[in-house]
């Protein structure tokens, strides 16, 4: 899970910079795939991804938390 929680944050990293946003590589290295506390480990989850083209999906836009 940690290579795949890695590449979705570069993702998004780059995707930030591309749109603008004054993203700091000291901000960048305080960031870690390790983070875990979100995860309830008394609870059932499911691993089986869909098979996605380029192997993620698109990141959310801006505004996705407005849209849900």
């Amino acid at each position: 899970m940690v290579p795949f929680t890695t590449r979705c944050m570069d993702t998004v990293v780059t995707q930030l910079r591309a749109d603008g946003f004054d993203v700091r590589d000291e901000d960048v290295a305080s960031l870690s795939p390790f983070v875990r506390h979100h995860i309830n480990v008394l609870g059932r989850y499911s691993f089986q991804l869909p098979d996605l083209p380029g192997g993620l999906r698109p990141p959310r836009g801006k505004h996705a938390a407005d849209e849900e």
